[in-house]
């Protein structure tokens, strides 16, 4: 296969987006890209991928194949990904061949804790109190800046609690460093908020921001359990939210959308992550809103116009973790929306589906 010839401005109908990672975002970015005629070619690893049940072609190869790389990124208009860890050089690969949105620079940010705060704190956002670690000897000294108790977490990769470790005092800290495997880390110190809400928001080709109004999470053993909207939280935090994510936005001269997460601290909001991707705490916009995070996505990595994010009717949101979704007859019931991501093995911790509520705007 050779390199493709690619049309010129926004990619019309018929087009093909290649999308890193084949997991339930992946699924759902497809199932958005076909309403609106565009194809989706998934790559990932794994033989049969959840995304691959409803894209039109699927590599299964490794993230370091240089040809299998290659190939698909000739085979594609658009490049984007599911996840934010993925290798600076399979990154650079994709981007020495075809458009990829969003560019590196988001990613290179998320997916290092320390580049992240960084980056937030150097464009004026708060972060909870926070020190880089990078051997055992520096805890002492990390612990003493941020305070007790705190949280040490691998710089890189980790997500749902894993890759972390809690203390509570000086007494903790060679187990904790113990239990992150030794790698170079973060220690964050506990912020006391009221509530964590997150913004959805979404850029486009044209530097158009459109963001949806932010939920309140609730997290179970490090996971998301529920996402509330509207957040009950003061209007003027909500506001502040979403143009802190606009800022957020403008700053990584990003395209596409990113998931926000603050916590809400009296008066004031900390971000405490982001993540250049569609996010699990915006699921409930594809029942309560004409233009979901998915179809908002793909929107922007197509270079369309981006949709209406206005949301019809107030929502909950919850995961299904591990055996909950084998409830699926009753979860399809009257007043519920089901969505199943066709994995075919239940584990604990794993999110095989979500269920959204919906009730008339207040």
């Amino acid at each position: 296969m050779t390199e493709r010839e690619r049309p010129m401005g926004p990619l019309p109908p018929g087009s093909t987006i290649g999308i890193l990672g084949g997991g339930q975002l992946g699924r759902m970015l497809s199932l958005a890209a076909a309403r609106l005629g565009l194809k989706c070619h998934i790559y990932d690893p794994a033989p049969a991928p959840p995304a691959a049940q409803v894209a039109a072609a699927h590599t299964a190869a490794s993230y370091d194949d240089a040809e299998a790389l290659l190939q698909f990124a000739w085979s594609v208009d658009a490049v984007t990904f599911e996840f934010e860890n993925v290798p600076a050089s399979t990154g650079a690969a994709l981007a020495a061949n075809a458009p990829v949105r969003p560019g590196p620079q988001a990613f290179a940010i998320a997916q290092d804790r320390v580049e992240e705060k960084a980056f937030l704190n150097g464009i004026g956002i708060g972060t909870a109190p926070w020190a880089s670690v990078e051997t055992e000897t520096d805890l002492a000294a990390a612990l003493a800046k941020t305070g007790a108790p705190g949280v040490l977490k691998t710089r890189r990769f980790g997500y749902d609690g894993k890759g972390q470790s809690r203390i509570s005092d000086a007494g903790d800290l060679a187990r904790a460093w113990e239990e992150i495997g030794g790698a170079s880390a973060i220690l964050e110190g506990f912020v006391a908020f009221q509530d964590e809400i997150s913004v959805i928001a979404a850029r486009g080709l044209d530097g158009q921001v459109v963001a949806y109004d932010p939920g309140r999470n609730e997290h179970r053993d490090g996971i998301l359990h529920r996402t509330t909207v509207p957040a009950p939280v003061p209007r003027a935090l909500t506001q502040q939210a979403v143009l802190m994510a606009g800022q957020i936005l403008n700053a990584l001269d990003y395209v596409g959308v990113i998931g926000v997460e603050f916590f809400c601290v009296g008066r004031d909001l900390l971000v405490n992550e982001i993540a250049p991707r569609v996010h699990n705490s915006g699921h409930w916009t594809q029942d309560a809103c004409l233009i979901d995070q998915f179809e908002q996505h793909i929107r922007a990595v197509a270079g369309w116009p981006l949709g209406d994010g206005s949301r019809h009717s107030d929502a909950v949101m919850e995961n299904l973790i591990g055996a909950e979704a084998e409830d699926w007859l009753r979860l399809s019931g009257e007043g519920q929306a089901l969505h199943l991501y066709g994995k075919k093995e239940a584990r604990a911790g794993r999110k095989m589906g979500h269920v959204t509520r919906l009730s008339p705007r207040g």
